[in-house]
């Protein structure tokens, strides 16, 4: 499946999930839909489309795909773990949306499920529960990098980061 060797796990994230169909039919799965008409009625998407995009999802390990009849052949697809992972990202895009494309207003919100108050989402640090922000953060090279990967990150300014957009 991959198109290309790198190291980027943005870029190869978007290998797997590089179209709005394929993130719509995740954000779908999320929601629990599971069979081939469920995905078709609620994206309005033209069936060969569909069936190249679930088969694109399964390769890549987001999707794993189970026959539940027969005769006639049918399947439903359900998230694997990394794509339930993949839920952060939705939330990511849908808070991002939100706060940029949405000049009609809110249409679909993440609300606490107790007191039902508007959440604000930010990413945080699982072990610490601190925002990823800048300078406490920032996005360098791992132990898995290679000499190209670690020289793009020390070519990169010092006065920026990752973490935060250069004004």
């Amino acid at each position: 499946m991959p198109k290309r060797v790198t190291q980027c796990p943005i870029a190869r994230s978007l290998e797997r999930v590089s179209d709005e169909w394929s993130v719509l039919i995740m954000r779908d799965a999320l929601y629990g839909l599971t069979r081939f008409d469920e995905f078709q009625k609620s994206l309005g998407i033209a069936p060969n489309i569909l069936t190249r995009r679930l088969a694109t999802l399964v390769e890549a390990g987001m999707l794993e795909r189970r026959q539940y009849s027969e005769h006639p052949p049918r399947y439903e697809y359900f998230l694997t773990e990394a794509g339930r992972d993949f839920r952060t990202v939705v939330l990511a895009m849908l808070a991002w949306g939100n706060r940029h494309f949405a000049q009609e207003g809110l249409a679909t919100i993440i609300v606490d499920g107790k007191t039902g108050e508007m959440a604000d989402p930010v990413l945080v640090d699982r072990k610490s529960g601190r925002p990823l922000t800048f300078p406490d953060f920032r996005v360098t090279a791992g132990p898995a990098a290679s000499e190209a990967m670690k020289r793009r990150y020390q070519n990169l300014p010092a006065t920026t980061s990752f973490m935060e957009s250069p004004q």
